[in-house]
């Protein structure tokens, strides 16, 4: 018997328009990328392949990742509407790859706020330790601490939520510039000659780091997922997405040098070291510093998990909206003007992940998992996005040579971190992550195979939403985008993007 097709629910977005400025939009950025993150963890990891050129293989993943913003920003400054990179993908190839999309950045968000929740934990238990502390308080209840608060910030108001985010990096970024300026100006200025002359780094132990170095600043594109929620979106989105990109990429090249400078003549490698910013403080006898830094890291870590919260959360909104998911998941507060039940449902599966893997492995284990398995994801939404732009622009007729040209540097320059994550081959159980997350895309294809056959015409209808919602964004956007000057001044954006 055939089965009578079911109208999707209209799209009604009651999201808070107009809340939230540039800095709030930068600090949802900055703050997924997650510079105190490098700093701390992972800069040691890109010295181990690029040695004395960490901080150029810094400058080239962030030369590599600019063009795939100059393809996002096509959509940022064209189109505002929920959903972020969901609805961008599907303006340019189609409502079934922009839910693969929406799939991929579910996962993606969903990881990296694990990272966070288990990041939290690590160093919350370093700075009882630094303070003197003498207990051991077991990380699921770090878990839970980190989890609640930032599914209450979340719930109750976007723009606490993103400024708290802002904050918190910003604290975090100061103390660890504050300590890098003691390592490079406290015996005189000197020139780290054998950085500059780039002595001993080879082309494939530079390729290697590359690859670590841009799954360091995946990311950039979150202040999109706010779109619809930003002011001024046509110029503030694309503006948070390209500034957020830019000021972490230079943080990361300093601290990079930086790194690499203050530990040279320690006993210890850098790529032998777990905490080079305790290290450093040690060496240069400012140990005061570790408290301030494990506080640092931690609130970094936690806004890492509000920001992933706040972005997976406005995934799972417009979904939810189109029935692709649960009705429910599309439902907005009626006061707070948050998807509430989006942010509930995201919150519990993020927390559930660390809290169940606790049984058999460890927090340290766990965050470098959840990274590792996000990094997938970011790649291909990234390919997706950067092929979907020249077809949307073609779309528009407003397609250029110089698009084209763009779009296939990026899609060239995204091939090295894929070729990486896979040559060499990494140890189990990272070799067969990838496998990991072939099967979770899967099953969301399966998924929407399934539920295209159950409501037959429901791409055809989430096209037609996704027009008239990002329409009815750009109706109210362009007087707005006209009436209030760039910050930046009136020809950055035009000639960035």
């Amino acid at each position: 018997m055939a089965v009578a097709p079911v109208k999707a629910a209209p799209v009604k977005s009651t999201l808070r328009s107009g809340t939230l400025g540039f800095p709030a939009m930068l600090g949802q950025g900055i703050a997924l990328i997650s510079p105190t993150m490098t700093a701390v963890l992972i800069i040691p990891l890109a010295f181990s392949n690029a040695g004395e050129g960490t901080w150029l293989a810094y400058l080239f993943g962030t030369v590599m990742l600019l063009f795939v913003v100059l393809c996002l920003n096509q959509f940022a400054k064209r189109s505002a509407a929920p959903g972020a990179m969901y609805t961008y993908t599907a303006r340019g190839l189609g409502p079934a790859t922009g839910v693969l999309s929406g799939w991929t950045l579910l996962w993606c968000y969903l990881f990296i706020g694990t990272a966070g929740l288990t990041g939290f934990a690590i160093f919350f238990q370093q700075f009882l330790d630094a303070l003197g502390a003498t207990i051991t308080v077991p990380p699921d209840i770090f878990f839970a601490l980190s989890a609640v608060t930032c599914w209450y910030i979340a719930y109750k108001d976007i723009r606490i939520s993103t400024l708290v985010t802002l904050a918190l990096e910003a604290i975090s970024v100061t103390l660890i510039l504050a300590l890098a300026a003691v390592v490079l100006f406290s015996h005189g200025v000197h020139i780290d000659t054998a950085q500059v002359q780039l002595k001993g780094v080879g082309i494939h132990g530079m390729s290697l780091a590359v690859v670590a170095c841009i799954f360091s600043l995946v990311g950039f594109e979150s202040p999109t997922a706010l779109g619809s929620e930003a002011k001024n979106p046509l110029r503030t989105v694309p503006r948070a997405v390209i500034w957020s990109l830019l000021l972490t990429g230079l943080f990361m090249v300093i601290m990079g040098y930086v790194e690499v400078y203050g530990t040279r003549h320690y006993g210890t490698p850098l790529s032998s070291i777990t905490a080079p910013l305790i290290t450093l403080s040690q060496i240069y006898n400012v140990a005061f510093f570790k408290a301030p830094i494990s506080l640092g890291a931690m609130i970094s870590f936690f806004s890492l998990s509000l920001s992933c919260l706040n972005a997976g959360a406005r995934l799972l909104f417009p979904m939810g909206e189109h029935m692709v998911f649960p009705s429910h998941v599309g439902r907005v507060h009626p006061k707070n003007g948050t998807p509430h039940v989006a942010i509930t449902v995201y919150i519990a599966i993020m927390f559930a992940i660390p809290t169940v893997l606790e049984l058999v492995t460890n927090p340290v284990t766990t965050f470098g998992d959840a990274g590792t398995l996000a990094a997938f994801g970011f790649l291909l939404a990234y390919f997706l996005i950067t092929i979907a732009a020249p077809a949307y622009l073609r779309r528009r007729g407003e397609l250029r040579a110089r698009n084209v040209v763009i779009a296939v540097i990026a899609c060239l320059c995204l091939l090295v971190p894929t070729i990486g994550s896979f040559y060499p081959v990494p140890p189990f159980p990272v070799d067969i992550f990838p496998y990991i997350f072939v099967a979770y895309m899967a099953v969301g294809g399966s998924w929407l195979f399934i539920l295209s056959r159950r409501r037959r015409g429901i791409l055809g209808e989430i096209e037609t939403d996704l027009d008239a919602s990002i329409d009815a964004h750009e109706q109210r956007a362009v007087p707005a985008a006209v009436a209030e000057p760039s910050l930046a001044g009136p020809d950055v954006i035009p000639s960035i993007t």
